[in-house]
C-alpha cells in the first residue's frame, strides 16, 4: 500500500512555499539588481564626461545615460516584480532543451573574442578590431557564410565608427587606418 497523498492547494512543486519562501526568487532577485546595478555604474561613469555636442546636439554622454536610465528603469521594474512574487517561466519552446548543459566551449571562444577586442582596439583601430569582433562572434555563434559575415562585419565596424567619430564627435582610435579615414 502506498503512502502517496495530493500535495495540499498552494504547496505544488513550483510554489514559493514549496522551495523555501526566497529560496526560488534568489537568482532572479540578484539578476535584478545587477540590472539595477549596472545601470548605477552607467550613469555613475558618465558623470565626468565633459566634451563639446556634435553638429546634431547629441554629446558624448547621451548614448551612455539614455542606456543607464533604461538599465535602471528595466532594473527597478524587476525588482519590484520579483519582490511582489513574479518569477519567469521555464523555457517551452519546441526547440529549445531545458535539461542540455552549458556550451561551455562557447562560452570560452566568445569571452576570447571580447577580450582579445579589448586588448587589440587601441593597437589594431575601432575599424579592424571591430570587424574581427563582429566577424569571431558571427562565426562561432554558426555563421554558415563566413564571407557574409566577414563583409557585413567590415561594414558594421566602419559604420558604428562612422556614427560615433563623424555623427556624435567620440573619439575612437583609428590604429592602423590613422591618417587613411
Amino acid at each position: 500500500m502506498s503512502d502517496h497523498r495530493e500535495p495540499e492547494a498552494g504547496r505544488g512543486p513550483g510554489t514559493p512555499e514549496s522551495a523555501g519562501g526566497w529560496g526560488w526568487r534568489r537568482p532572479e532577485l540578484v539578476m535584478a539588481l545587477v540590472v539595477l546595478g549596472l545601470g548605477v555604474f552607467v550613469i555613475a561613469g558618465t558623470a565626468d564626461v565633459t566634451a563639446a555636442g556634435s553638429a546634431l546636439g547629441l554629446g558624448p554622454r547621451f548614448f551612455p545615460v539614455l542606456v543607464g536610465s533604461a538599465l535602471l528603469l528595466i532594473g527597478a521594474f524587476y525588482v519590484l516584480d520579483v519582490v511582489r512574487g513574479g518569477h519567469g517561466d521555464p523555457e517551452e519552446s519546441e526547440d529549445v532543451d531545458s535539461g542540455a548543459r552549458p556550451d561551455w566551449k562557447t562560452v570560452a571562444l566568445l569571452s576570447v573574442i571580447f577580450l582579445a577586442f579589448a586588448g587589440l582596439v587601441d593597437l589594431l583601430g575601432w575599424i579592424i578590431a571591430g570587424a574581427l569582433l563582429f566577424f569571431g562572434l558571427a562565426v562561432t555563434l554558426g555563421a554558415e557564410h563566413r564571407l557574409r559575415a566577414g563583409a557585413i562585419a567590415i561594414v558594421l565596424s566602419t559604420l558604428s565608427y562612422l556614427a560615433f567619430v563623424k555623427g556624435l564627435g567620440v573619439t575612437l582610435p583609428a590604429g592602423l587606418l590613422s591618417g587613411v579615414i
